[in-house]
């Protein structure tokens, strides 16, 4: 199709996939390619990982066809709270926010089981708009005179109007950005079973002195009530036979508590990578490709899809000149990533200094939010919609 412009989008996670399918009805006129290292067919794969999304991105995962509701457990209550004097008890409540759900919990490859199905639906019925590139690795990208792109997979060298870069990995196999950090803790991910006493709709997250613990309801299954975890911990301080104990000392018994493990806890370790500038030449970088942060308030995934949210909006509206849509997209992405990009990285520090008036400090910040209704609901609209 030489007067088509091309794109290829680089990465088939839940970022990539959403972003693929959103820009190909956007923008019909455009031929996409979309690549990744792992086969592209639609199957699921084991994977450790659990997600946590807010209403903001469930509400436009929705809209694409690719939110598997059946897979997912609606937040509609969120604790936080520390481990400290007071345990003053953070409450965000979706009926106070005037909306059905904070958000939603589900494994991450029944997300991505359901993106990919819808994109080779798409695929199927544009062969000539869309190409499939699974099981295709990204080995270098080469920026060209004329404002391309040269893409080299697996020794074949094709030219690209642009690339979105969406395949970022985990922090551990990432590059080193300009902006960094290593917090020298490991999240330690699996899922449990919940006492039954557990109010159905509740994430818990608890501050420690290692790290937060977060507690994120599933949906049941056979009958029994489930959580995801997500537990941060120093590097060298592994969960142990005794997890089970040992966090259900730290979540105390006012919600309920954990039952068994329902498989060993895996690691992560964890560190805040980000991009200064995510556009260079036409390549724009998206979601972990920009930005890798601290998983404290479960918005590492939210921002990625407001990052591809955004170049679609960008694409849409400029049907002549790709580079200066990913321009505005940078542009219009910075205030919400830096934000973000300084919360999480102030919040995974201040919550792990073990000092008493820092301990006090936190705590009546906590009892201040909420006293005060409207600043509940300031941050909790922050965290459900992005910082706008």
């Amino acid at each position: 199709m030489p007067n088509r412009a091309r794109i290829a989008i680089v990465g088939a996670g839940p970022v990539g996939l959403a972003c693929a399918c959103a820009l190909s009805a956007a923008r019909p006129d455009l031929h996409l390619d979309l690549f990744d290292a792992q086969p592209l067919d639609g199957q699921a794969r084991p994977d450790a990982r659990t997600l946590a999304l807010s209403i903001g991105s469930i509400q436009w995962l929705r809209r694409l066809g690719h939110w598997p509701e059946t897979s997912a457990e609606p937040m509609t209550e969120v604790s936080i709270s520390q481990v400290a004097p007071g345990r003053t008890d953070l409450r965000l409540h979706a009926r106070e926010l005037g909306v059905p759900q904070l958000g939603g919990v589900l494994a991450y490859s029944a997300l991505v089981q359901q993106q990919q199905q819808a994109w080779l639906a798409l695929a199927a019925a544009k062969p000539q708009h869309l190409g499939t590139r699974g099981s295709c690795p990204v080995q270098a990208l080469k920026p060209l005179p004329d404002g391309g792109v040269e893409l080299d997979a697996k020794g074949l060298v094709e030219r690209f109007d642009a690339v979105l870069l969406a395949e970022g990995g985990v922090f551990a196999e990432q590059d080193r950005k300009p902006f960094q950090r290593d917090y020298a803790q490991t999240a330690w991910v699996g899922s449990a079973q919940l006492a039954d006493a557990w109010p159905r709709g509740l994430a818990v997250e608890r501050f420690t002195r290692d790290g937060p613990l977060a507690v994120l309801p599933l949906p049941d299954a056979q009958g029994e009530r489930r959580a995801a975890l997500v537990w941060c911990l120093p590097h060298g301080d592994e969960p142990g036979d005794n997890a089970t104990a040992r966090m259900n000392a730290l979540l105390g018994r006012e919600h309920g508590q954990l039952q068994r493990l329902h498989a060993p806890l895996r690691g992560f370790p964890l560190g805040l990578n980000a991009e200064a500038r995510p556009l260079k030449a036409a390549v724009l970088r998206i979601g972990n490709a920009s930005q890798t942060l601290h998983p404290v308030a479960g918005q590492g995934l939210n921002l990625g899809l407001r990052d591809a949210h955004e170049v679609v909006q960008q694409l849409r509206d400029d049907h002549q000149d790709i580079g200066a849509a990913l321009a505005r997209t940078a542009r219009a992405r910075r205030p919400d990533r830096f934000a973000l990009l300084a919360t999480t990285d102030l919040l995974a520090r201040v919550f792990a200094i073990d000092a008493a008036p820092i301990s006090l400090a936190r705590e009546a910040g906590l009892r201040t939010l909420q006293a005060l209704p409207w600043a509940r609901g300031l941050l909790a609209r922050q965290l459900m919609f992005g910082w706008r």
